[in-house]
C-alpha cells in the first residue's frame, strides 16, 4: 500500500506480484475501494502483477470537498498522471460499474496506453438528454441525503436497492465484509462521487465505442437483466468486442463468484 501524490491529492494505491510481467489495473465501483478486489486477486496467477487503485472520494484516496476533481475529465487526467508516475505504458484495466465508466473513457483518451480493457457490469451512459437531466436530479437528491443523513442511513438503504437484491444470499461473512467497506467511506467523498460521475453527469460514450480498437470484454451477471441488455448493445458497436455472461450472479460478479470472475479475467489475459 503506498499514498502517491497527484496535483495535491493523496491517492491510494495497492500493488500485488510486483515482478509480474502482465499488468492488470483494477476499479472499484461506487462505495468500493480497493478491498473489492481481494478474493479475486487471491485466484489470480503470480505472473499477473495487480494494480488497485481508491477512486477519487473512496477508500483512502483524498475526498475533496471542491466538486472539480470529481469530473470525468479530472479523474481520467488523474489516472493518466498517475501511470505515469508509476511508469505504466501498455496494460490491461479493468473497471466495475462506476470504476467502468472511468476505464471507458481513459481508454477512449489513452487508447495507446490499453492493451485490453474489460468492463464488468458497465454502461457508456444515457444517449438521451431528457434521461440524462432525469438521472443527474435523481444523483443530486441522493447526494444532499447522504450529506444530511450521513454515511449509516444511506448504507442502509443502499444495500437494499434492487441491483443488489441477488447478494442476499451471500454468505454472512461476505455481506459483513462488503457492508464494512461501504461504512468507512466519507459522506462527501460519496456525494461528490454522485455529482462529478454519476451516470447522469457523465458524457455519453455510446458514439466512441466504435472508435475503440483493443479488444474490450463485457461481463456481466445473468440476474442483472438490465446491464445484461446493454452489454448486448454495446457489443455489437465494438470492433473487438465479445460479451461474457455468469450465470446466477447479479451485478457485482466479482463478489458473488469471484473464483468465476478470476478465472474469466485470467483467460482473457493469455489469449
Amino acid at each position: 500500500m503506498v499514498n502517491v501524490t497527484i496535483n495535491g491529492l493523496d491517492v491510494n494505491v495497492e500493488q500485488y506480484n510486483c515482478e509480474g510481467e502482465q499488468i492488470l489495473v483494477l476499479l472499484h465501483g461506487f462505495t468500493g475501494s480497493t478491498k473489492t478486489w481481494q478474493h479475486v486477486i487471491e485466484h489470480l496467477p503470480v505472473a499477473v502483477r495487480v494494480i488497485t487503485i481508491d477512486l477519487i472520494g473512496h477508500g483512502m484516496t483524498a475526498a475533496p470537498e471542491q466538486l472539480e476533481p470529481y469530473s470525468v475529465v479530472a479523474q481520467v487526467q488523474l489516472l493518466e498522471e498517475l501511470f505515469a508516475k508509476l511508469e505504466l505504458e501498455r496494460f490491461t484495466l479493468l473497471g466495475y460499474s462506476m470504476g467502468g465508466r472511468v476505464a471507458l473513457s481513459y481508454a477512449a483518451c489513452y487508447p495507446q496506453r490499453i492493451e485490453q480493457l474489460i468492463l464488468e457490469s458497465a454502461s457508456p451512459g444515457l444517449a438521451s438528454l431528457k434521461e440524462r437531466a432525469t438521472r443527474k436530479l435523481t444523483d443530486e437528491v441522493l447526494a444532499d441525503n447522504i450529506i444530511a443523513n450521513g454515511i449509516v442511513s444511506f448504507v442502509e438503504k443502499w444495500e437494499n436497492i434492487p441491483l443488489f437484491a441477488s447478494q442476499k444470499s451471500l454468505p454472512e461473512d461476505v455481506k459483513q465484509e462488503i457492508r464494512k467497506e461501504r461504512l468507512a467511506q466519507r459522506e462527501i467523498g460519496l456525494a461528490n462521487s454522485l455529482r462529478g460521475m454519476g451516470t447522469g453527469i457523465m458524457p455519453a460514450l455510446w458514439h466512441q465505442l466504435a472508435e475503440l480498437s483493443m479488444p474490450v470484454l463485457l461481463i456481466t451477471g445473468s440476474l442483472d437483466f438490465k446491464f445484461e441488455q446493454l452489454a448486448q448493445k454495446m457489443v455489437v458497436q465494438l470492433k473487438q468486442g465479445s460479451h461474457i455472461s455468469v450465470n446466477e450472479v447479479g451485478h457485482a460478479i466479482h463478489v458473488e463468484n469471484p473464483a468465476q470472475f478470476a478465472t474469466i479475467v485470467k483467460e482473457s489475459l493469455i489469449q
